[in-house]
């Protein structure tokens, strides 16, 4: 449930409601934003801060009801200022509300760095559901296009909640030990899926450039098209395994081919 929370929290705020009864959060971000339209889209500029100054109002937390949360700050690193993220047992993230049509701007790049993995943390059990990263992407799309059962289950989820969610979430993760490019749904909700893009410790204390093709990954994982992003964001997590675990995130970008 801790990553159905986190979903829910992405891109709620101040979100009212829309012509489809409230059903999906991100409608009000189409509705109020516009598309970004530069060559290369700069989601996150950890590099041109400063270590220790607040992070852009821009910037927004979510959290995860009862849970601790992670703390995130940004400092010098191996390669300048990054984005640090350490979770004693907590779970949080941030999120950047963004429109971005993939179609035009499908390339994905980020970088980021693990010391180590946690033990026992598995994406394919609600239980052992921790991942010392996560790039975060939620999409809009026409509810009205969805199945009983998937429309059910958001609006369960915004009756538990008091929120709703995107229509479509997106998560990178780095997996100890499920294979990379296996796509994890998750046991709650079926709109939110894992891609494991990173496996096991081989690369474990390095920095790592990731390269991703938003609209090859959306359609292998989802079976369909995408539509708009509509937030972009950041997770470190290390509650259900009541662990202790540090990242260092680097610059995003959303760029043309």
């Amino acid at each position: 449930m801790r990553i159905l929370a986190a979903a829910v929290t992405l891109v709620v705020a101040g979100c009212a409601a829309t012509p489809d009864d409230g059903l999906l959060a991100s409608s009000e971000v189409v509705r109020t934003l516009a598309f970004e339209s530069a060559p290369v889209i700069e989601v996150a500029r950890f590099s041109r801060r400063r270590a220790g100054e607040p992070l852009p109002d821009y910037w927004l937390p979510y959290l995860v009801p009862g849970k601790p949360r992670t703390e995130y700050r940004l400092v010098e690193s191996e390669q300048g200022i990054a984005l640090e993220a350490r979770a004693e047992r907590a779970a949080s993230g941030l999120y950047r509300r963004m429109r971005i049509d993939p179609h035009t701007h499908p390339v994905l790049e980020w970088r980021w760095r693990v010391p180590r993995l946690i033990p026992g943390a598995d994406p394919r059990v609600a239980a052992r559901e921790d991942s010392p990263v996560r790039l975060i992407v939620s999409f809009h799309g026409d509810a009205a296009k969805m199945d009983f059962e998937s429309r059910a289950k958001l609006r369960l989820a915004k009756a538990l909640s008091g929120q709703a969610l995107p229509y479509a979430t997106l998560i990178y993760v780095w997996s100890n030990e499920v294979p990379a490019e296996t796509v994890v749904h998750n046991p709650h909700i079926d709109r939110i899926r894992m891609l494991v893009v990173e496996s096991g410790a081989q690369r474990v204390g390095r920095w790592i450039e990731v390269r991703r093709n938003l609209l090859e990954d959306y359609r292998r994982a989802f079976g369909e098209e995408p539509g708009d992003i509509v937030a972009i964001g950041v997770m470190t997590d290390s509650d259900n395994t009541r662990s202790s675990v540090q990242a260092r995130y680097g610059d995003i970008t959303i760029r043309v081919p």
